[in-house]
């Protein structure tokens, strides 16, 4: 058992039906899966691990050092504690890039190419909303509108770039911890060389094998609602390695802060079935996940909700 691949071009040809089956079962199964053949130009994604790996190196490694993870982790190997464990951070180097924020200066290819980059994610994400809608049994467009608040805000697009940096002991401390993703639909391109991430399914962790130029699609807790827990958001985690420098751009497609979420209703009217999540403000939603990211998403479910 592996998570799912499955080949975006063939929607194009008579094996349309077959492969709109494909994905919906993988959101139904996984909430993961991996595309090939997605429209986005390999030159582009090369350009992309070029300009990333060189921003690493060039603004963040030596920053890296200082942080906080390194420290800890330095007492605990210092103080003699076999058995002791970081359970609360994470060895990862991380920033975001939004529209409206400041970007690394270097290298210089690297705001142009990542604006290009985001612009073709953006579409992708859009194209894969599409297609979640029409196994849904939703109009076109139903979950562009719910996430823009009925069209009066834009959704939220970010992109965050994240370097795991060799760890010396990977068995003291995680490169992320386990959770699920607050937001809507993420597109993930991952290093094609350097493992650790996993999802877990039926109990078990499953490595979600690095691929050259493919796409990670994972589904987010805002999807899980709208589709009333037909598609759910799995729980996953990123390993320490003592052996190499994992590289991971994450883009998120989330609802505007003021965006109401609750399960859909579907074409020709009445719900999906009895609603099983409540009806929440999303920006309400992640004031919650801020304080709860790593704990069980049903609690934050049942913590939340709007008359």
């Amino acid at each position: 058992m592996a998570v799912p691949v499955i080949d975006l071009s063939k929607l194009e040809g008579t094996e349309r039906a077959a492969t709109m089956t494909e994905i919906a079962s993988a959101c139904e199964e996984w909430g993961f899966f991996q595309l090939v053949n997605h429209g986005i130009p390999l030159d582009l994604l090369d350009r992309v691990k070029k300009v990333c790996s060189e921003c690493y190196k060039m603004e963040r490694e030596e920053g890296f050092k200082d942080s906080k993870a390194v420290q800890l982790l330095n007492d605990i190997i210092d103080s003699g504690e076999a058995c002791k464990t970081l359970d609360d951070v994470d060895w990862e180097d991380v920033f975001i890039l939004q529209d409206d924020n400041q970007w690394p200066s270097n290298p210089l290819q690297f705001k142009e190419t990542m604006k290009e980059y985001r612009l073709e994610l953006k579409k992708l994400a859009e194209k894969m909303l599409n297609i979640l809608e029409d196994n849904l049994g939703l109009s076109k467009g139903y979950i562009k509108q719910t996430f823009s608040g009925n069209g009066n805000h834009n959704p939220f697009f970010g992109t965050k770039i994240s370097h795991y940096p060799p760890c010396p002991r990977p068995d003291r401390v995680g490169g992320l911890r386990n959770h699920t993703d607050a937001g809507g639909l993420i597109l993930l391109f991952q290093d094609d060389k350097v493992g650790g991430l996993q999802v877990l399914k039926n109990g078990q962790w499953f490595d979600v094998q690095p691929l050259a130029n493919t796409i990670v699609i994972n589904i987010g807790d805002q999807i899980e609602v709208i589709s009333n827990g037909r598609y759910k958001s799995a729980l996953h985690r990123v390993l320490a390695s003592a052996n190499g420098n994992r590289r991971s751009v994450a883009s998120f497609y989330n609802p505007a802060l003021e965006a109401v979420i609750e399960p859909a209703v579907i074409s020709g009217g009445g719900n999906i079935e009895k609603a099983g999540y409540p009806r929440f403000a999303f920006g309400d939603y992640m004031e919650v996940y801020a304080k709860q990211k790593f704990m069980d998403k049903e609690l934050r479910f049942q913590s939340i909700g709007i008359n």
